[in-house]
């Protein structure tokens, strides 16, 4: 009998990429040197200009051993991401020092969710353990964190392909709770199923209503399929698992699927190839946020009904160069035809611009509520030359 020659090239693999795992953490412990300078000389995180030196000088070493220069910049703007975060949550911890090593985390649905491992990724930075709090509705989840009974809340505010989750919106203007984070996760909708089947067997679909909008086009091509609409995705993929059924089909995501023994009938299911939800972070305090990490503040105004408000509203922060890169608007209930406005801006609360841009703007609102300033975990991988 032979051996089989795949083993032991696949062994030869598997060693190299322990070997990959022991560099990579080397260099994130490297990151973490530079945060501890930066600290004492107050640079900023990101120096630009030395990535696209790097991943210039990256992509040339790898000619010689035909590696694609594409393939490289794709890997190594992944590995300048996370240090980049691991920076600004070390700079951030000594700002805002808790000695708490672990947290209660709470967001919606069961696990398997795609709040759920929104939750995983934020606390598996900032965190050494994390205590899982699985919430029902949008607002059990402020609910818990205003009460105390978890210290951070995740939840989703807007998508690429469905636009702003209004029902999350309309919480934050009665609520006291602060935006202290922000995340984003990658969403790739999946059809799920617990059987050996395939999708002309397939009578019912269960999901969130979010995954449905966002997968629309696809499920259009199936008119027969019953629509069935459950609190989460984890909450669909748990009923799909317990009828063991070849017509049953869940819409989530694959990791959540390996948690409920569910298999990937077909990936990729979204309108929008670039399927991406934006996360918030609630805390009952708010926090302050290093002037060396790119911040986001989130504020809430009532403009009244007098013409022209809005735009004398906007013109306020370009006057002082503030960048707004969100601006939603919900109804005030109560009061017809009026509308709460929504504003993200690229600027640190503690700076000099903001707060005279808020003062201006007191001015002219009839309210004016600050929600929030957080460290912006957008990085935006650098232009090359």
């Amino acid at each position: 009998m032979t051996d089989n020659p795949l083993l032991a090239l696949r062994e030869r693999i598997t060693e190299l990429d322990l070997k990959l795992l022991e560099l990579l953490a080397e260099r994130r412990e490297l990151a973490l040197e530079v945060a501890r300078a930066k600290l004492h000389t107050h640079r900023p995180i990101r120096d630009k200009e030395r990535e696209r030196d790097l991943l210039d000088k990256l992509i040339e070493a790898a000619n010689p051993h035909h590696l694609d220069g594409h393939y490289i910049t794709r890997l190594f703007q992944l590995i300048i991401e996370d240090s980049v975060l691991t920076q600004q949550a070390l700079l951030q911890h000594h700002l805002n020092p808790t000695g708490a090593h672990s947290a209660r985390v709470a967001f919606l649905g069961p696990k398997g969710s795609y709040s759920h491992l929104a939750a995983r990724q934020y606390a598996a930075r900032h965190f050494e353990q994390l205590v899982e709090c699985g919430c029902q509705k949008f607002q059990d989840i402020f609910a818990m964190v205003e009460t105390g009974q978890a210290d951070y809340g995740v939840l989703p505010i807007e998508n690429t392909t469905s636009g702003a989750i209004n029902d999350v919106y309309d919480l934050l203007q009665h609520t006291g709770l602060s935006i202290v984070g922000e995340l984003t996760h990658p969403i790739d909708h999946c059809m799920l199923v617990a059987t050996d089947t395939d999708l002309s067997q397939i009578t019912t679909v269960y999901s969130h209503p979010q995954p449905f909008q966002q997968c629309s086009h696809f499920i259009q091509r199936y008119p027969q399929w019953k629509i069935e609409y459950c609190e989460s995705t984890a909450a669909a993929m748990e009923k799909v698992a317990s009828l063991n059924s070849p017509h049953a089909a869940a819409l989530g995501s694959e990791a959540g699927g390996l948690l409920y023994q569910l298999r990937v009938l077909e990936h990729n299911l979204a309108n929008q190839t670039q399927n991406t939800t934006r996360f918030i972070v609630l805390a009952r305090k708010p926090i302050d946020v290093s002037e060396q990490v790119p911040a986001k503040t989130t504020l809430i105004m009532a403009t009244g009904q007098q013409s022209g408000v809005l735009v004398e509203a906007l013109l306020v922060l370009r006057e002082h160069s503030i960048i707004m890169t969100k601006l939603e608007s919900r109804p005030i209930y109560g009061n017809p035809w009026e509308e709460m406005f929504y504003i993200d801006v690229q600027a640190n609360l503690r700076g000099d611009d903001l707060q005279k841009a808020l003062k201006e703007l007191s001015g002219i609102t009839r309210s004016l509520k600050v929600l929030g300033c957080y460290p912006s975990e957008n990085v935006v991988p650098v232009e090359m030359h």
